[in-house]
């Protein structure tokens, strides 16, 4: 399939499920304010639409949003259907995104380091 296609859908799903994020779904386990849509891959097949999911808190707060995105998993991929013109709606699989948190770790770690150069302890 057309690469560009695929990227294009990629964003559209990306949009759509953000939207559901702070809207419309309406489950206890996803805490919009906490919670946040960093990518969406789809297959060159569209087949499958692999969504990276980003939850500020500890393991539990993160296994429980998960659960919440399985339990949604069907309002989800009706609305994707509705909004996207596609022939099949590919199947949505969530997984954990953990780059954010890394990234402010690595940031603090430099703000620590910096501040301990610079005699501010």
């Amino acid at each position: 399939m057309n690469e560009k296609r695929v990227k294009r859908i990629s964003s559209e799903i990306n949009k759509i499920v953000s939207n559901l994020v702070y809207t419309d779904l309406k489950n206890p386990h996803i805490d919009p304010l906490y919670t946040g849509i960093t990518g969406v891959e789809v297959t060159n097949d569209l087949s499958f639409a692999y969504i990276y999911i980003s939850v500020i808190g500890d393991d539990v707060k993160k296994q429980e949003t998960l659960k919440g995105f399985e339990e949604s998993k069907g309002y989800i991929r009706k609305e994707i259907s509705r909004n996207v013109d596609l022939r099949h709606t590919p199947s949505l699989i969530f997984k954990l995104d953990e780059s954010t948190e890394r990234g402010m770790h690595i940031e603090k770690i430099i703000d620590d380091l910096n501040s301990e150069g610079n005699g501010n302890e």
